[in-house]
């Protein structure tokens, strides 16, 4: 079974149907993520190796395009679920397990250089994963890799 961007869109967005939304339906293709996408590359060459741009803010979520080319640091949202939809690449999510250096670089967020085990899910163009809040996360990426990737931001408490 083939899953779509929409299908993604709708699934996180169930528990938030009931709030009031905008009345503006949005359809992103996946030929405009990509140029998108496209847009994030020059900036995505920075030491951080990553970019991301929001597309849409509604009451209880927001959608963003990610670039990423290098490994990125790991992460916790103490109230945000996150759903990556992959549009190109592949990756590996480290899941779990305690932040090293860990900061928190504002309410709710926390960063930090890595992470200390953790189970590891390798990611492909298609594939499609829910981190829930609270859940520590990191993305790594092979070297000379792109990794594009769609993001859902839903409110979980």
């Amino acid at each position: 079974m083939r899953i779509t961007l929409a299908t993604i869109v709708l699934m996180a967005c169930t528990s938030s149907l009931a709030s009031a939304q905008t009345p503006t339906i949005d359809h992103w293709t996946p030929a405009q993520i990509m140029a998108k996408a496209a847009e994030l590359e020059p900036k995505a060459h920075g030491p951080d190796g990553a970019a991301s741009t929001k597309l849409t803010e509604y009451p209880n979520h927001y959608t963003m395009v990610a670039l990423r080319n290098k490994n990125g640091g790991a992460e916790i949202h103490d109230d945000y679920a996150d759903f990556f939809y992959v549009v190109k690449g592949h990756g590996t999510l480290v899941t779990g397990g305690p932040v090293q250096d860990e900061k928190i670089v504002s309410p709710g967020e926390h960063r930090g250089s890595a992470l200390q085990g953790g189970a590891q899910t390798v990611l492909n163009k298609g594939d499609v994963v829910h981190i829930p809040a609270g859940v520590s996360h990191q993305l790594l990426i092979s070297a000379g890799s792109t990794f594009v990737y769609f993001v859902i931001k839903v409110k979980e408490k």
